[in-house]
């Protein structure tokens, strides 16, 4: 007596799964511009890295004989392989079977893949492409388990939790992607979208038949939506795009939140100096420059290409963060962006820097802080919106910082939204460009001298 038929059956089970939802299926995929998961698995990984987990999970069935009959793997695929040969679990949803709407076993795959990076303490990495639970549920099949399921189970959402707070959180929206795949995608440090990608709760016929609204998917959850609302981080011209932007984003993070980024070697000198920097802020206060400009100068520069790989650009765009090299140490950098409400923090800023500043200090990243704080954004919507809580909810994680702080107050340091720009013991440089206090000289000769600017015969003149 031998396993062999055991093992056959193993084996075709496996190459059911290499099918994935069939030749019609995987073609469509790519008449549409976007790759089966398999394939963007293997683009992303170094060459011949991955090691496939959970192959032969999901639905058997079986003819009178007992033989395997057909075989519908679980719609999710995960397992290990390596980024510029450091070790990462990776993995998606395999929009071919059932677009990406996950059955049986594709749920319990995709929440293994979370428990994987937490047990082996690497960079977890998530290609999305998927919808969330369909009319028939995930339990259409009928379950070929030999027990029932525990009365109780954890929730699906604690690995997923677990992991923000220990290893390095990459993902990417490379379709439409709703319901528990758009949680996921979330759920992370940080996130990119393609051009034809979709982030949604729901789509539009549920909007139409809930609110009664017609709306285009685009309008709902497109790419000029998502980056503006901060749901996403970056956009992605195209897959191998969005691949190349994580692994820029890897190269700056350690694998777990109990070890260091790497440094790596530089050719930029440590004496350099950049003229630019001179005369960069101008000294008539209403005109703006490029903060941009000053991040790039003052980065390691290697092999002519700047080190700064920018965050979030266009959510709360009067505050600049991303990640950077200085004499080959990872840093994150914020800065304000005066191109906007003169560098003000709203409240959208004032989100983007707390869940920066939380990042950094999860993974031991110290922050340089480029200061140009006019001060909190004013005016009726942004007493709305509430930027002084969320203001202050961002100075008060700041103040709980455990990462080292440079701060260099270039110009403006106004009022109690300066505060947010220095740690709780930071380094602090200032220019001859330097600005501080209460709040701006004009605004505060307004308050300060209401009645009598009032009272003038030319209240503009006075």
């Amino acid at each position: 007596m031998t396993w062999e038929k055991e093992a056959k059956e193993i084996n075709e089970k496996r190459n059911f799964a290499d099918q994935m939802g069939g030749k019609e299926a995987v073609e469509l995929q790519y008449k549409k511009g976007r790759l089966p998961i398999r394939e963007r698995i293997n683009r992303i990984l170094d060459n011949k890295s991955f090691n496939e987990i959970g192959k032969s999970a999901g639905f058997s069935e079986y003819n009178d004989n007992g033989s395997l009959k057909k075989f519908t793997p679980g719609n999710f695929i995960l397992g290990f392989g390596k980024i510029n040969k450091r070790p990462v679990v990776i993995g998606g949803e395999d929009f071919s079977l059932k677009g990406g709407s996950p059955n049986a076993a594709g749920l319990r795959k995709s929440i293994y893949t979370e428990e994987l990076a937490l047990k082996y303490k690497v960079p977890l990495i998530r290609l999305h492409e998927g919808a969330g639970g369909s009319v028939g549920g995930t339990n259409q099949e009928k379950s070929n388990r030999p027990t029932s399921d525990a009365v109780y189970t954890p929730s699906r959402f604690i690995s997923l939790a677990n992991t923000l707070g220990e290893v390095p959180v990459a993902t990417a929206a490379l379709g439409p992607v709703a319901g528990l795949p758009a949680s996921r995608l979330v759920a992370s440090h940080f996130s990119v979208m393609t051009e034809s990608s979709l982030v949604l709760i729901a789509g539009p016929k549920v909007v139409k038949r809930a609110l009664n609204i017609d709306v285009t998917k685009e309008a709902l959850g497109g790419p000029e939506v998502h980056l503006k609302s901060g749901v996403i981080n970056n956009f992605a011209k195209t897959e191998d795009d969005a691949f190349e932007q994580i692994k820029t984003f890897l190269s700056f993070v350690p694998d777990n939140a109990w070890t260091f980024p790497d440094s790596i070697s530089t050719n930029d000198k440590e004496d350099r100096c950049d003229d630019l920097l001179i005369d960069i802020i101008p000294k008539d206060r209403r005109r703006p420059y490029s903060v941009r400009k000053i991040i790039t100068s003052l980065l390691d520069i290697n092999d002519d290409q700047s080190t700064f790989f920018e965050i979030g650009k266009k959510y709360g765009p009067s505050l600049v963060t991303g990640l950077g090299r200085l004499n080959g140490q990872s840093v994150g950098v914020i800065a304000n962006d005066c191109m906007f409400y003169a560098g003000a923090m709203t409240t959208s800023a004032s989100k983007k820097l707390e869940r920066f500043s939380d990042f950094c200090n999860s993974f031991h990243i110290p922050i340089i802080s480029l200061v140009d704080e006019p001060g909190f954004m004013i005016g009726p919507e942004s007493e709305k919106s509430g930027t002084i809580r969320f203001g202050t909810a961002a100075i008060s994680a700041i103040m709980q910082s455990r990462v080292p702080w440079a701060s260099v107050h270039m110009h403006k340091s106004f009022g109690v939204a300066a505060t947010a720009h220095y740690g709780p013991d930071s380094f602090t440089l200032l220019w001859p460009s330097a600005l501080s206090g209460a709040l701006p000289v004009e605004g505060g000769v307004a308050v300060a001298f209401a009645k009598e600017i009032a009272m003038a015969k030319n209240p503009e003149q006075k």
